[in-house]
């Protein structure tokens, strides 16, 4: 594959080439805790608050420290 062929027009190739590949990686992987839940449990827990909110029940049911 070339990346020529691939970049949009509007992304000219020599700003491409002049950025640091991983520059924000560390940080990134800091902030971020991602996890896939199965699809029909979306319907249940659409959103973060939802699952966080579940979770967050079943600790205090189950006496789990959340610290």
């Amino acid at each position: 594959m070339n990346d020529e062929d691939t970049l949009r027009p509007e992304y000219p190739a020599e700003l491409i080439k002049s950025g640091k590949r991983g520059k924000y990686v560390k940080r990134y992987r800091e902030g971020t805790n991602i996890v896939i839940i199965a699809p029909e449990l979306h319907k249940l827990f659409p959103d973060s608050e939802s699952v966080n909110s579940a979770l967050r029940k079943h600790a205090e049911e189950h006496h789990l420290a959340l610290t």
